[in-house]
């Protein structure tokens, strides 16, 4: 998948658990894990603002652009 989500590495920085942070976001813990394990088809801005704001971060910071063609080379 060419989007990296990197949700669990902001929260591992805070020492944030799951549960916390779909609290303060306003997801289920369920939801959270989906966007987490890279299952997500698309985010909602105000998801992604909200995630930013809880984290204190840039939308950057949580998804990450790879190249297929780089990513099947390393195979």
């Amino acid at each position: 998948m060419p989007i990296i989500v990197r949700i669990d590495v902001e929260l591992a920085k805070r020492k944030m658990s799951v549960g916390e942070f779909a609290e303060r976001v306003g997801l289920t813990p369920s939801n959270v894990a989906v966007l987490k394990n890279g299952r997500a088809k698309a985010v909602r801005f105000s998801t992604l603002e909200a995630m930013c704001r809880v984290l204190e971060c840039q939308p950057g910071d949580l998804l990450e652009w790879v190249d297929e063609a780089d990513e099947e080379g390393q195979r």
